[in-house]
Parts: structure tokens; sequence; C-alpha cells
């Protein structure tokens, strides 16, 4: 038995339920850092769009002529912190006027250094993110606002800890939630397994029935139902070409047991002693009779049994219209009291010539068979798309109900049988499968005039 390959049978519900986690915990991180990003961003930006009016506002006082340490003192706000470095070098940090005669108060922008360890925005403490404004005003002072990052980096890393714990929290609910679903997601896997092993069982003929086929559990419940279906219907074709088998055997061993008992009989009574010439003579002449008739059935199974195997074909081109004119005069000389007519067009098709003029014969020994003395026996050749040669008789003809079943072997129609007793009627179903091989066929039609049997051998041309 081959394999398609070693098959990964873990568990599938686990399977769904890991890949799940994993795809939700990339998305909630991949959203926390998008919303640690965007959160800081705005943060900055509204500190700094704080510290742009805070600055307007104390051009505007200085200019209505507020003092110095007032200006200070209304641009300030909780988180913002303002020093104003005056002309003469005064510097006022919250009010309270300090004055450095030196170079440390004029160092130029952005580096003064004043109270409280309060620098140039670059981060005066640990985890901070001081965002710094330095504007001159009006009055040739320097204005420097400070805006507190501490509240910020607080903000931020609360949010941060809010995000861990809400995803970790909504991790466990899915994967809980994902192995309760999964469950019902998986209800149709579950379906196809209980009728799997329903017909291991013996429980023949159930279906899926998938009510869509576009979906994957449609489409393999669809595959799984034709697989089913193929099955079965290897399975019933196999049994009944196991009946028929049986049935040909024993209908084999029947007909052979005729022709054997009729030698035994013959034999046994031509070695009685006291016989005359005369007797003996009828005798032999029954036995060879009866061996002939059984050679002759033996001569037909081991036919059938090579078309089964497959029969070889030794393909050259045929002219159909020759070979019936010949097996004609066969006819002829076997059947003179009846009339043997071969008309149509040649059909040049490759096949055996040897195979194909035994279909023919057996045709016609069929036709001559059954049709009685002064009878008609026409075979017409023509081409349309394909050779078909026609036998027709004058004899009882075939039931369109028995037109199939006389292709059957060892089938014969008590109605069409003769005085010569006929065949074992192995002939017609031999016939039928040379053609095959060939890639054509043999079956039996409606006869032209409406009287007597037609059988057409359609072959084809190339």
């Amino acid at each position: 038995m081959r394999s398609a390959g070693r098959l990964r049978t873990v568990s599938l519900r686990r399977r769904v339920t890991a890949l799940s986690m994993l795809v939700l915990a990339a998305v909630l991180v991949l959203v926390g850092v998008l919303t640690d990003v965007v959160f800081a961003t705005q943060t900055r930006a509204h500190l700094h769009d704080e510290l742009t009016v805070r600055a307007a506002l104390a051009d505007r006082l200085v200019t209505e002529g507020l003092p110095t340490p007032e200006v200070v003192r209304r641009v300030e706000a909780p988180g913002i912190r303002a020093v104003v470095v005056a002309a003469d070098g005064a510097v006022y940090d919250g009010g309270e006027p300090e004055r450095a005669p030196g170079p440390p108060w004029r160092q130029g922008p952005g580096d003064y250094t004043g109270r409280d360890g309060w620098g140039d925005g670059s981060g005066a403490g640990p985890g901070r993110s001081d965002q710094v404004l330095q504007q001159p005003l009006v009055n040739g002072a320097r204005l420097t606002l400070v805006a507190d990052g501490a509240q910020v980096t607080a903000a931020q890393r609360l949010l941060r800890r809010t995000l861990l714990l809400l995803s970790i929290a909504a991790l466990a609910v899915a994967g809980v939630v994902t192995l309760l679903t999964t469950r019902v997601a998986l209800a149709p896997l579950d379906a196809m397994t209980a009728l799997a092993r329903s017909i291991t069982r013996g429980d023949r003929g159930r279906r899926l029935a998938p009510s869509r086929t576009d979906t994957e559990l449609g489409r393999t419940a669809s595959a799984f139902d034709a697989m089913l279906d193929e099955l079965e219907g290897a399975e019933a074709s196999a049994r009944a070409s196991e009946a028929r088998t049986r049935q040909f055997v024993a209908d084999a061993a029947h007909e052979l047991r005729t022709p054997l008992a009729g030698v035994q009989a013959a034999a046994e009574a031509a070695i009685a002693p006291g016989l005359d010439a005369e007797e003996r003579d009828r005798l032999h002449l029954l036995l060879l009779r009866e061996s002939h008739r059984a050679g002759r059935l033996v001569d037909d199974l081991l036919a059938l049994a090579r078309i089964d195997a497959g029969i070889e074909l030794r393909h050259e081109p045929v002219d159909l219209l020759e070979l019936a004119r010949a097996e004609a005069e066969r006819v002829r000389l076997l059947a003179p009291d009846r009339t043997v007519e071969v008309r149509g067009d040649s059909a040049v098709v490759p096949g055996d010539p040897a195979r194909l003029g035994q279909v023919l014969g057996n045709l016609l020994d069929n036709a001559r068979r059954y049709t009685p003395s002064g009878g008609r026996i026409t075979v017409g050749v023509s081409v349309r798309g394909a050779a078909t040669l026609l036998v027709t008789d004058t004899g009882p003809g075939v039931p369109p109900a028995d037109r199939e079943r006389i292709f059957d072997r060892l089938v014969q129609l008590d109605e069409a049988r003769t005085a010569d007793g006929g065949g074992a009627g192995l002939g017609l179903a031999i016939a039928r499968g040379i053609a095959r091989a060939h890639g054509g066929d043999l079956r039996c039609v409606d006869p032209p005039d409406g009287t007597g049997a037609a059988f057409a051998l359609i072959l084809p041309i190339s």
C-alpha cells in the first residue's frame, strides 16, 4: 500500500488555539506599541502647544508693562516653569531675582541651570522627558519655559502597565473561549469520523451531504462523499463481478458436462461386445461430434479469458468490405439454401484482421443459425464518422428487452433456438469483447425493414 507521506496528527483543537493565541498576542503587542507611540507623540504636541501659548502670553504681558516677576508668576502653570533672564543679567525664577555678574548666567540660549536641577530639556532626571522653549521678549529679556515631563512619563508608564495587564487578561479569556468554540467549529470533523467508523462497521449508504461545497469543510465533505461513492461502487462492482464469475463457472461446467457426458456414453457404448460395424461407426461419429462440441466450448472460454486479461492485437489496415465478402463466401458454402448479400462502400480501419474476421464470422454464423431455409442475410458497410458494418437476417429477431442481455455470457434465447441446437451462448460476448478491444462496439439494433435481427459493428477510422 503506497503512502502519500506521514501525516502529522497533533490535536487540531490545540493547534488552532495555539495559533489563534499567537496571532492575538502579535496583534496586542502591535496595538500596544502603536498606542504608546501615539500617546507620546500627542502628549509632546500638547506640551509644545501649551508652551507656545505661554510664551505668547509673556510677550503680551511685557508689552502691557507688567513687572518681570509678575510676568513670571502669571506665565507659570502647573507642570510649566518659567525663567526670565533680564537684559542686565538678573534671573527671575519663580518671581525672585538673582544677580550673577559673570558669564555663568549668560552662557547662551538653552544653557541656563537654575534651582531644583532644572536643565535644558534633555532630561533632568531618570525617565524624565522635559520640554524647553526659549524665546526673546520685547524688552530684551530671554524667556525659558520648561514643561515638566514627570507627569507625562508617569502617565505613560501607567498606560503601559494597563495595556500589559489587559493584554494578558485578554489572552487568557480568548484562550478559554477558543478552546470552547473550536469544539463547535470542528463538529463537522467529528461527524466525518463517526461516519467513517460506521462504514467500517458495515453501515453502507450514509453520506455527509454538505449544505455548501465552496468552503473548506464543504469541499472536504464533498470529496469524502465522492470517495465513499467510488468505494461502495467498486465494492458493488467487485461483488457483482464475483457473482457473475461464479455463475459463469457454474454455467460453463454445466455446458461442458453435456458434451463430456455424451463422449463418455458414446465411448462406453463403443466398447460393448457384439456391436456391428454400422452401429460402431455411428457411435464413433457421435463421439467425434461431442468432442468437437466440447473443444469448441473450451476454445470460447479461453478466448473470453484472453479478452478479460487484455487481448493482444496486431494493428494493420483492414478493409471491412473485403473482409465481409470473404466471410460471406464461407457462409454460402455452409448454407447454400440461404442468400448472403454484401453491399456498401470500402471502409479501411486499423485493426487485427484475424480478430475482426472472428467477430464477423460469429455474427454471420449467428445469422445463419437463426435464419430459416430460403431466408436472406445482408452485410452492409458504411462510413459516417466511423465505419459501421451492419449484419441483418430474416430470422425470428431479438425482442428489444433482450437486445443487451444476449451479449451476456452463456445466454441463449429459447425462442431463437433452431433444430441444430445453437451454440453455447459465448459467440456474441466474444465478438463484443474484440470490438471494444479495437476501440469500437457491437450492438443489437433495430432492423432496417422491421423484421429479423440486426447487429451493428462500429469501429473507429483512425
